[in-house]
């Protein structure tokens, strides 16, 4: 049951940070994510091959672009995991909380937001990862490391999905 809660902390980790990649522009606005992107990517075990992981992630923008809400569902075949997430902006400084509902776990997120990448840090009661996101176009990509952890890499590509 650990390893679940800590393999779905990471990737929830991972995902919640998605929310925040856009918001690079000049306008350092969270306006371009609303909507729905799916996509795909890999989970590696500290002890064992990459894992397929599978991503949906549905962004609602608040606060004149400077607030978002997000709902994240991600699975593998070892596990399905829901996310949601409440992130704010404030100038290029990044700060929020997120709750994965079915394992009752959350925890805070930080970071800077600067020339359109995010620099992050996640942390909740059994996990700490670093975050390096970007969005370019209709794309969406972020990498995770929790050196340590029961998954210490996990890397997702994301596709904004046809209105």
């Amino acid at each position: 049951m650990l390893r679940n809660r800590t393999l779905i902390s990471l990737i929830a980790g991972g995902a919640l940070l998605t929310a925040v990649v856009t918001p690079a522009c000049a306008q350092q606005s969270f306006d371009n994510l609303a909507g729905s992107w799916s996509g795909v990517g890999s989970m590696k075990p500290k002890d064992g091959p990459p894992e397929r992981v599978r991503c949906k992630v549905d962004y609602v923008v608040k606060s004149e672009g400077q607030s978002v809400k997000m709902d994240v569902r991600c699975a593998s075949d070892a596990y399905k995991m829901e996310l949601n997430a409440n992130i704010d902006q404030n100038g290029s400084e990044l700060s929020g909380n997120w709750f994965e509902s079915q394992y009752r776990i959350g925890g805070k997120v930080s970071g800077q937001n600067a020339n359109g990448f995010i620099d992050a840090r996640i942390e909740g009661d059994k996990i700490t990862a670093l975050l390096a996101v970007r969005t370019k176009g209709n794309r969406q990509s972020f990498s995770m490391e929790s050196p340590g952890a029961w998954v210490s890499q996990v890397s997702i590509d994301l596709l904004r999905d046809r209105r």
